[in-house]
This record gives C-alpha cells, sequence and structure tokens, in this order.
C-alpha cells in the first residue's frame, strides 16, 4: 500500500521570499540567460536566511524528513505523529519568535548508548519540535557551506560515506604512504568550544538571528533524572545539526592539513593522516596535536591516538593487509574476511 505523503498544516505559511533566494539557488544549476547570480543569492540568505528557513518549501521538506525519521520523543513527550496538531495551533507563535530571534530551544534529554569498541557515547533528544526547526535550519546552511569542505572529509555529507573513506586510505597506502597518524579526539562531541565553532559558523552566517538561535541550540539544557543541566560546552549527538556543526568546526583541520599537502582521510571526528616515513609521522602527530589543542581547543586522546603501520590500526571498523596493494579487513567479519573491491 503506498504512504500518503506527509503535509505541514495549511496554517504554515509559503515562502517570504517569493521569486528569490532559492530560486535563483534553483535556476544557477544550469538554465540559461539567468541574470541573477550565484553570489546574489548567498548574500541575501546570509542576512535574510530566517525567512528562507521558515519558508513553506523548506518547512515542509524538513517536516516530511523529521516524520519518516520518527524516532523517541524528547523532553516533552511529543510524538512524530503528535507534531501536525502542535504546528496547527502552536506555527503563527513559533514563526513570530522565530523571526524577532526570541524562540527558546527546550533541553534535550540524554541518553548513553554503548559504543561497538566498549564504554558509552552521549546523545542529547532535542524534541520533536526542535528537530522541526533543527531540520529546517540544516537544509539552507548546508548548500552555504557545503561547497567550500575538502573532498577528503567523508562524514555526513551529501554523496559521501565511510566506504569511500576507507577506500581512500587503502589507495593512500597503495600509493607508498604506509604510515599513519591516527589521531582521536577525546570525547569530541562533548567538548566543542561553543564560541570557537559559533564565531566559524559567522564567517559565513550574517543573519544575527541564525547565530542566536544555533548558539541557543548548543546552549539549551541537558536533561536527566529529573534535572536539568546547562551546557557550556559541545554539540551532543542526536540532532539534525551536529553532524553539519562538526564539520564546519573541523574544517578548520581539513584546511590546515591541505596547507601542508598532507593526504588525509576524515569521516566526522575519525581523521587519519598518511605520510612515508616514521619520522614524518612522529612530527605531523606532534604538530597536530598542537594545532588541536591551541587553535581549536580540541583535547587529544593519548591513550587512543597513535602513530603506527596502517596494517595495525582500525579505521571506521576496517583494517588492511601489510601487501603493497593492501585488502581491506572487516573487523565485524572476522580476521580472514577480506574485502575483494581494491578499486
Amino acid at each position: 500500500m503506498a504512504r500518503a505523503k506527509a503535509e505541514v498544516p495549511e496554517e504554515i505559511p509559503g515562502a517570504v521570499l517569493e521569486g528569490r533566494g532559492r530560486k535563483s539557488r534553483e535556476h544557477n544549476n544550469g538554465a540559461s540567460g539567468v541574470t541573477v547570480t550565484r553570489e546574489t543569492y548567498w548574500a541575501e540568505a546570509e542576512t535574510r536566511l530566517m525567512e528562507e528557513i521558515i519558508s513553506r518549501a523548506n518547512m515542509q521538506k524538513a517536516y516530511n524528513r523529521v516524520v519518516s525519521n520518527k524516532g523517541a520523543a524528547g523532553v516533552d513527550n511529543m510524538s512524530t505523529g503528535q507534531l501536525k496538531g502542535h504546528l496547527q495551533t502552536d506555527w503563527p507563535r513559533i514563526k513570530e519568535e522565530l523571526l524577532n530571534g526570541t524562540y527558546k530551544p527546550q533541553p534535550v534529554r540524554k541518553v548513553e548508548i554503548p559504543k561497538p569498541g566498549g564504554g558509552t557515547r552521549m546523545l542529547g533528544i532535542p524534541t520533536v519540535l526542535d528537530r522541526l526547526i533543527q531540520q529546517a535550519v540544516h537544509q539552507e546552511l548546508g548548500p552555504l557551506f557545503e561547497p567550500g569542505f575538502s573532498a577528503s572529509s567523508y562524514g555526513f555529507r551529501p554523496g559521501k560515506s565511510a566506504h569511500q573513506a576507507v577506500q581512500a586510505a587503502r589507495k593512500a597506502v597503495e600509493g607508498g604512504l604506509r604510515w599513519v597518524v591516527d589521531i582521536h579526539r577525546a570525547q569530541f562531541f562533548d567538548r566543542v568550544n561553543h564560541d570557537i565553532l559559533m564565531s566559524r559558523v559567522a564567517r559565513r552566517i550574517k543573519d544575527k538571528r541564525v547565530l542566536h538561535l544555533i548558539r541557543s541550540y548548543l546552549q539549551a539544557g541537558l536533561f536527566e533524572g529529573g534535572v536539568i543541566t546547562q551546557r557550556v560546552e559541545g554539540t551532543p549527538q542526536g540532532g539534525p545539526l551536529s553532524p553539519l556543526l562538526s564539520n564546519i568546526l573541523l574544517d578548520e583541520l581539513d584546511k590546515e592539513l591541505e596547507r601542508r599537502n598532507h593526504t588525509f582521510c576524515r569521516y566526522a571526528d575519525d581523521c587519519n593522516i598518511y605520510v612515508r616515513t616514521q619520522r614524518s609521522a612522529e612530527r605531523v602527530m606532534a604538530s597536530i596535536t598542537t594545532f588541536l589543542e591551541t587553535r581549536l581547543k580540541l583535547t587529544v586522546n593519548q591513550d587512543k591516538s597513535a602513530v603506527d603501520r596502517p596494517w595495525k590500526r582500525i579505521f571506521l571498523g576496517y583494517g588492511m593487509t601489510y601487501h603493497r596493494t593492501p585488502k581491506l579487513k572487516n573487523r565485524e567479519k572476522g580476521a580472514g574476511s577480506y574485502q575483494s573491491q581494491n578499486q
């Protein structure tokens, strides 16, 4: 049976920037004879981005995505099935608060899940309404930042995957870069410095309402055991914005590695740098550790980080053989199982 397409309630108004903004972006994807430039769109989006975020088309897309993803309820216990009714009665107020820059997100619900390698990972589950708004923000911020991201960044990006990252790592080793600098950041998503992150977001985004909204999401309280704890650092996983914000911050690491002409593969906070000699690897480990801790205020986990041979390390669940043309080894399938794809 075909599933009916979810619709945003009629009370949610249409796009504010009709004939501008979004259309100029679409028309620049190959249409001829269009006088509106890409630069015109970006300039307008940077200062009137909130109007784009709450446009009917963008909210409809965000609503469909959130409803289809389902997911657990936040601190208000509202399910995705209840979202439509809530919007029918409260959207005018919510929209006005977003436009005025006075909207306040609710706290996120703390959940801990086991990590494959041991320990736990903390998630912060936003309310369904806040997931909707975050998704709408993500849909407009993504096109502003994506074009500038590194080709060696693979995590949470359109058309990119962990499989591509692992294959790129294998090709680096096949090309003679047979030492790896495996850097692990300590509790990355829990330790992100809000001021540093927001300064990077503000390089592209000039709409102060959007900047205020993003900071409000970063600082939203953490609800656990009936107690709300205020957050002064971190961007907990669990909301639609978190992956994009992490890429915005770590893009500075990517640019530094590119400036130094290093070969690397990064997937979210997992980053491997490939070099030819042990001496070079040790030098890179020391300098990049200093860069992360001084420039981005991120702590490197010395116990998990290492300079080593690639075939002695695991990257995104895969190891590789020591051969000149390495084969990938899936940790989940055991030591005897190798990937046949070596392209």
